[in-house]
């Protein structure tokens, strides 16, 4: 799996996989109608299966690195060898219909299947490779055939994940450095003899399909990526991911495993993670996330207004293990009572909060030209003293009441906010959410960041203050592996500010995660006039991240200030930082 920043200035209609036949470009309504679905459906299944289940990702009872889709290369098992695992391939208890019921009964909205990982292996009957699970395995059938009709039963939409560049099967695909039995061919002649034909095939022969989800960007030729990005206009309603290539931005942005802090720039964006440690079905992975985890990353990702596509394992017998189906039900049982809170909705427009998140859903303006919306408050914390403050409100809350059994809650408007009163216990011990009903338009006042309950405040690259100099290189908000960053920092008059309240005095220790390239950096950081001096050696390189501890810093009085840091001149290198963090500390 990979993940590529998009930068936002390149993206285009022209090279978004949405360019009409005759050429014309999509219109902002005609996307707005395409992508409709997509939005409102927020979740949605992934899968990992192919012939590594067999022998859960291990290789001659060695376990190997990485996730189990991975094993052929971690393992540098030559071709004729995995090959067995063909062979041996009967996943005789898979029930399509079952399997599927799975995903609707959790609240998913939309399956996206691995048609081809990198391995070459086809999950379907290609009519381009006989390598493929009807002509090569005992089981003979064609499993995306089988999910395709169940999906369509279901009224669930059908994606499906396809390896564009790697194939480390074919003597043309990308990524197999270690069988020397490969006689080499272009790989041009790859995508013309087996991905843009598979592509093809599956855009055409297996019903309406949601996604074409690709996969690891390498550097192919213009005529291959052009010859499978066209081939998605056969289906000119398909949505497709940023992964094709660095000129094909696709519909939406991929995070993989972990979830933005802030909300990206790009309206339309996705998590990818497994439920597990691996996404393919892996011998002893354990690693299963709890159910709290789950669903609250749910809730985390539809506040920041992203859809959450969450990967199962199918086994060598085509069944997912217990861990997961349980963690599946009480998913659906948590969404059966709150799925309104997650489906349809957009980004909080109040930020999070310590205690929970929000989600919005905005109904259409009445006779009188006010607009409806409901702000949906994810309590994850229930307050002891029944008061739950929602700071940076300032709209009138006309009807407030519980999801779990519509009681109602008294909403009271503050000079902060907004005022709950709520139950002493929470209907929901994960997340238990309140519908807030307001009119008109949506009125918010800043918030200043302070620390939290545990005397706590991160402060990130992106809610940073960046003070760059005319004439120098601008320091610059970036991004490394889905991270964001203050990069491009040449400049040793430059600074960065956070704008913080202390709601009590007393020492704070600071730390900063950062990368550092040169032999080490000096800078001051913390409020003006009570700012320590820091040295920090290098990290190994600017992609290389560490946290550091920098020393201790105290705040005389509670208020708002500052917190800045600052290159010591001439003893400065440029550094990478993404975070400070003050943790207060007892004398």
């Amino acid at each position: 799996m990979y993940h590529k920043l998009i930068t936002l200035c390149l993206l285009t209609l022209l090279t978004s996989g949405s360019v009409f036949a005759e050429g014309r470009s999509e219109t902002e309504t005609e996307r707005d109608s395409r992508m409709a679905w997509w939005r409102e459906a927020k979740f949605g299944m992934f899968v990992h299966w192919g012939i590594y289940s067999v022998v859960g990702g291990e290789y001659k009872g060695q376990k190997l690195p990485n996730s189990a889709e991975w094993m052929m290369n971690r393992g540098k098992v030559p071709i004729a060898e995995y090959e067995k695992y063909a062979a041996q391939f009967n996943p005789t208890k898979f029930d399509a219909d079952e399997f599927v019921a799975r995903a609707k009964n959790a609240g998913m909205k939309y399956l996206v299947i691995t048609a081809k990982h990198h391995d070459g292996f086809s999950m379907f009957g290609s009519n381009a490779s006989p390598y493929n699970v009807v002509d090569a395995t005992p089981f003979g059938r064609d499993i995306m055939k089988e999910l395709s009709e169940a999906c369509q039963k279901q009224n669930i939409r059908l994606g499906f994940y396809y390896s564009q560049a790697q194939d480390w099967h074919h003597p043309g695909g990308m990524g197999n450095s270690w069988d020397k039995s490969l006689e080499r061919v272009s790989n041009d002649e790859y995508v013309r003899e087996k991905a843009a034909p598979e592509v093809r095939q599956l855009l055409t022969e297996y019903g309406p399909i949601g996604i074409f989800w690709w996969d690891t960007p390498r550097k192919m030729s213009e005529e291959s990526f052009n010859s499978l990005h066209s081939l998605t206009q056969l289906r000119p309603d398909v949505i497709t991911n940023d992964r094709l290539g660095d000129e094909f931005p696709g519909d939406y942005d991929t995070f993989e495993r972990q979830i933005p802090r802030n909300a990206p720039q790009r309206q339309d964006w996705e998590v990818c993670m497994p439920i597990s440690g691996s996404w393919g079905y892996k011998l002893g992975d354990d690693n299963f996330k709890s159910t709290s985890t789950l669903i609250r990353n749910l809730v985390d990702i539809a506040s920041k207004g992203g859809n959450y596509l969450l990967n199962v394992s199918p086994t060598g017998e085509g069944t997912l293990l217990p861990q997961a189906i349980e963690r599946l039900e009480q998913i659906g049982e948590w969404m059966s009572v709150n799925s309104e809170s997650i489906y349809g909705t957009t980004a909080s427009p109040i930020g999070s909060f310590e205690w929970g998140r929000c989600t919005l859903k905005s109904g259409k303006p009445d006779a009188e030209g006010q607009q409806n919306h409901l702000l949906y408050i994810h309590v994850f914390d229930w307050p002891s003293d029944g008061k739950l403050s929602i700071p940076g409100l300032v709209n009138t809350v006309h009807d407030a009441h519980l999801l779990a059994n519509g009681d109602a809650v008294t909403a009271t408007t503050t000079d902060e906010g907004v005022t709950l009163s709520l139950p002493g216990e929470a209907p929901d011990e994960i997340a238990s959410v309140i519908a807030l009903r307001i009119s008109g338009p949506i009125e918010t006042k800043a918030r200043v960041p302070s620390p939290n309950k545990d005397g706590e405040l991160v402060l990130t690259a992106d809610d940073s203050y960046i003070h760059n100099n005319e004439g120098s290189r601008q320091a610059d908000v970036r991004q490394h592996d889905g991270i964001s960053h203050v990069g491009y920092w040449l400049d040793e008059q430059a600074s960065v500010q956070w704008d913080i309240k202390i709601n009590q005095p007393g020492k704070f220790k600071v730390s900063a995660t950062m990368s550092v390239e040169g032999e080490q950096t000096t800078f001051r950081v913390g409020p003006a006039g009570g700012q320590l001096e820091a040295t920090v050696p290098s990290t190994g390189s600017y992609g290389k991240y560490a946290e550091r501890e920098l020393g201790t810093i105290e705040f005389d009085e509670a208020g708002d200030t500052s917190i800045l840091v600052k290159p010591v001149p001439g003893k400065w290198q440029p550094m990478n930082l993404r975070e400070v963090k003050l943790q207060r500390v007892e004398d």
